[in-house]
């Protein structure tokens, strides 16, 4: 009898686009695919911080390489992408966010958010996409959502906007891009606790609210999120396209 064997999560050999990558699910995102052997380039907006966590990853022996940048400024953006190119794998984990009820929403407040969390998510995708077919190879694209992107949330009527958006455009790039041989998905966590939302758990009613929603009973954490990345980005997801992963510890289940 022979055995089918499990598809690898091997990634030496490929080349990873990490945006946002200098904290939390980006940072957590690079350090996966780096140590399933990826080279991965890192970008965020903040030198600093960024140089500080590509060293992080290179003193764990994987490689990678940092470039500040403002993935909200496509022209530079598309410029980097296809320099730097072409990347087996784009993990867009850049994101922002400006909570308000509906009713108290600026033109501002929607421009900013909608920049980075729908125009620049597109365009990553497309400029790595473009960057795929002209080097004739396969590749995975894949968009850090939210389970907002699938359910309403108070005072986040622009956020969900926007990860609604997101979701409806991975699936009509994954229905255009699928004859390539480049997929794309979404990963839609809940609440993680990084730097950026501690204040948010900090506040024992906020933090008790949330987890009586998650069904597991706590909140998500970046390595949550890190074991999903690395299935979608590896030859473990090949006939995975078009789809959200969604990592709410049931959020959205009932």
């Amino acid at each position: 009898m022979t055995l089918s064997r499990t598809p690898s999560f091997d990634l030496h050999g490929k080349h990873a686009l990490v945006t946002g990558a200098s904290s939390g699910i980006g940072l957590g995102c690079a350090s996966a695919l780096a140590a399933a052997g990826a080279r991965i380039t890192m970008i965020a907006r903040g030198a600093a911080r960024l140089e500080e966590a590509c060293a992080a990853i290179m003193e764990t022996g994987g490689k990678a390489a940092a470039q500040p940048l403002d993935i909200a400024d496509i022209a530079a953006m598309k410029d980097f992408i296809a320099a730097q190119g072409p990347f087996d794998v784009l993990v867009n984990a850049a994101g922002t966010a400006r909570h308000s009820p509906a009713l108290d929403t600026t033109e501002a407040d929607f421009d900013a958010v909608a920049a980075v969390n729908i125009k620049a998510a597109y365009f990553a995708a497309q400029a790595v996409a473009q960057g795929l077919m002209a080097s004739g190879k396969p590749g995975s694209i894949i968009q850090i959502s939210s389970q907002m992107g699938h359910v309403g949330g108070l005072d986040r009527a622009v956020y969900c906007a926007t990860k609604h958006a997101v979701e409806g455009m991975t699936k009509a790039m994954a229905m255009e891009w699928g004859p390539h041989g480049i997929r794309v998905n979404t990963i839609c966590p809940t609440f993680i606790l990084t730097p950026l939302t501690k204040a948010t758990f900090d506040n024992p009613e906020r933090r008790a609210w949330i987890e009586s929603k998650i069904k597991l009973g706590r909140v998500g954490t970046v390595e949550d999120i890190m074991g999903a990345v690395l299935y979608l980005a590896s030859d473990a997801s090949s006939l995975v396209t078009g789809t959200a992963l969604k990592v709410d510890g049931g959020w959205t289940a009932g």
